[in-house]
């Protein structure tokens, strides 16, 4: 039986067309075993070329959710469980979603930071939060974004749990592609140069509250940049002098 398919935006090509064959087969639309549309039907509906269709099935069957018979047609796997690579789903994955997934591991870590980092580690950070500091003052975003991402991965490896360790440098990779992308320059590094210093301090007083408090800031400030809704960036220093 043959089922509408809403026609795609071309930008988004074969990961557009992997998202939309996945979760047509995710909700059971097309089950295990069953054959999917030939190759000219799926061109039509979906409004891509041969090629796009070839690439996004190529995707599907490395992650074995389809079974390509030579001769006979593509078939849904047996196993439709998603065994993709998560390095490999992350490539095709959103800006935000990446972005919302590295908020949720970025506030565990820093609060585990604050409670098990070590002074070997705490030297790290500061070196690291030194270099994106003198990187962003010479204007060199590309340091400043590398300096930036391993200060964060630091703080992930001072939280002792190897894991959450692990899944952090995998989101990273995404991350600093993420920056090179929204960061056309240092600005950004500069204006928030006191929160990570105050985020620092934090960690360093074994205060996991003050260290949630200015990652909660950070981790919202790049999908700030990237909407135009970046709010006014007063230092803590400008706002004691205001208090006082």
């Amino acid at each position: 039986m043959s089922r509408p398919i809403i026609p795609i935006p071309r930008q988004n090509l074969a990961d557009a067309v992997v998202n939309r064959l996945q979760q047509q087969i995710s909700l059971g639309e097309y089950r295990p075993g069953e054959k999917l549309p030939p190759e000219p039907e799926l061109m039509e509906k979906l409004g891509v070329g041969r090629s796009t269709i070839r690439e996004a099935i190529r995707i599907l069957a490395n992650a074995g959710l389809v079974r390509v018979q030579q001769g006979s047609g593509t078939f849904v796997g047996t196993n439709t469980s998603i065994d993709e690579p998560l390095t490999q789903r992350l490539k095709r994955a959103r800006a935000e979603e990446v972005d919302e997934v590295r908020q949720l591991l970025e506030m565990k870590i820093v609060e585990k930071a604050a409670l098990s980092g070590t002074p070997e580690d705490i030297d790290k950070m500061k070196s690291l939060l030194a270099r994106r500091h003198a990187a962003a003052i010479e204007g060199d975003i590309e340091a400043s974004i590398q300096a930036d991402v391993q200060f964060h991965v630091s703080i992930a490896e001072a939280s002792k749990n190897d894991i959450l360790a692990d899944l952090y440098k995998t989101f990273s990779e995404q991350m600093t592609r993420y920056f090179r992308e929204i960061h056309p320059d240092t600005r950004s590094f500069l204006a928030t140069q006191e929160w990570h210093e105050s985020l620092l301090d934090g960690i360093v007083n074994k205060d996991p509250e003050k260290a949630w408090h200015w990652a909660a800031l950070i981790v919202r400030h790049p999908m700030q940049v990237l909407t135009g809704e970046v709010p006014e960036q007063r230092s803590s220093r400008n706002r004691r002098d205001k208090q006082g």
